[in-house]
């Protein structure tokens, strides 16, 4: 017999990211030497600083329940890091930590969302943005930005997509897929639209902020738009800067009234993030920045290498990005080469015939397409090319 669960539930998809990452684990198990570039997780080993605050927090006995919201030490760092990089001032009540900042993109999403309200989502986006506000019974609206908009939302499209429903914008910038980055004047553009519609709130994914080279410094929306302060929530966190996925540390920062009703979710679901995981954090932060500065070094050169080898493959079109350590390559002409039916049906023959793991644009919200990660040493990175060009050869 089977049991009924709810609607809420079903309207929701599992994470085609972690699908794709689970079976290429289940195919290595099985004796398949499979490259998994599917996965948006750093290579690197978390620095020793960091590691060594962990260590000493078990030490010292910082095993305990801590504040709901995040530890004083932490928040007194995360206020600082705003000031230091992105010229924001927050007060203790407006700052909360979570573990991991997917968590804090869930409690904005269950904070503010009524059934019937929508949520903007610009196109390609992060996989979970839409699901998350369809667990909080809002319609998730998509607004697509296409290559030739290097894959941002201008303002006339995000005019276009506001209704007297929406309560929510996501913005992702750097953006996981596609790594395209707004510059200041952007966003101040954006931030006009927004004006005036006051009771839209602007969720500013900033995750991948310091994994960045474009020649202009790096924006933050409440940076660029200052009268929009009050109706944005600022996303952050440690696990792709400091190489800190598994520590499970996120943080947002925002007008009182929004923190303080995420805070409320979070007391009702998870309670406080795990205690020795804020301890490192706070080395992390507080710290000195030369490990996130050799990291980005690494990933930019990879970025570099792989976007020229992407666009010698045939039928395949890159655009080099500004951030994060995502490609995200137009394949349809490859598609149409190849025969395939699809994004989902190319990205299966990767994994089938060159045992080469990518995720499919679909899973994106842009069809035609596909992410790579290139978190991981140029040796792999070019043997997982060499594999995909024999596939796009044999087909």
């Amino acid at each position: 017999m089977s049991l009924a669960v709810s609607q809420r539930v079903q309207r929701v998809k599992p994470s085609p990211t972690m699908a794709v990452t689970a079976l290429a684990a289940e195919l290595r198990a099985r004796g398949r030497d499979v490259i998994d570039l599917g996965a948006g997780e750093p290579d690197f080993d978390t620095p020793e600083h960091i590691k060594e605050a962990g260590i000493k927090a078990i030490r010292d006995g910082r095993t305990k329940y801590t504040q709901v919201e995040g530890t004083p030490d932490l928040k007194a760092a995360i206020i600082e890091k705003f000031r230091r990089d992105n010229n924001l001032e927050y007060s203790a009540s407006e700052v909360m930590v979570s573990s991991g900042a997917k968590q804090c993109c869930y409690n904005l999403c269950i904070a503010v969302l009524n059934a019937g309200d929508e949520a903007i989502v610009p196109a390609p986006y992060w996989v979970s943005y839409p699901d998350m506000v369809k667990l909080a019974e809002a319609e998730p609206v998509i607004v697509s930005a296409s290559m030739e908009d290097g894959f941002k939302v201008t303002p006339r499209g995000l005019e276009a997509a506001i209704t007297p429903s929406t309560r929510l914008v996501f913005l992702n910038s750097p953006s996981n897929p596609s790594g395209a980055a707004y510059t200041r004047s952007e966003l101040a553009a954006l931030g006009e639209v927004l004006l005036e519609h006051p009771g839209i709130i602007i969720a500013a994914d900033d995750m991948y902020e310091h994994i960045y080279w474009a020649e202009e410094p790096f924006a933050s929306f409440a940076d660029a738009c200052p009268a929009m302060r009050d109706r944005t929530v600022t996303i952050n966190g440690v696990s792709k800067a400091y190489a800190m996925t598994g520590w499970r540390i996120g943080y947002a920062a925002g007008p009182q009234s929004l923190i303080g009703a995420m805070k409320k979710i979070q007391s009702q679901s998870t309670s406080n993030p795990c205690s020795i995981s804020q301890a490192a954090s706070v080395a992390a932060l507080n710290g000195s920045q030369d490990c996130v500065r050799e990291m980005n070094q690494a990933f930019r050169e990879r970025h570099d290498y792989v976007v020229e080898a992407l666009n010698g493959l045939p039928g395949v079109s890159c655009l080099p990005s500004a951030g994060t350590f995502y490609a995200f390559p137009d394949v349809s002409e490859a598609i149409r080469q190849t025969g395939y039916k699809d994004d989902i049906a190319f990205a299966e023959a990767l994994l089938q015939q060159g045992d080469v793991a990518v995720v499919p644009g679909s899973a994106f919200g842009a069809p035609g397409h596909m992410r790579l990660s290139y978190a991981c040493g140029i040796d792999t990175l070019k043997e997982a090319i060499a594999r995909m060009s024999k596939v796009l050869g044999k087909a």
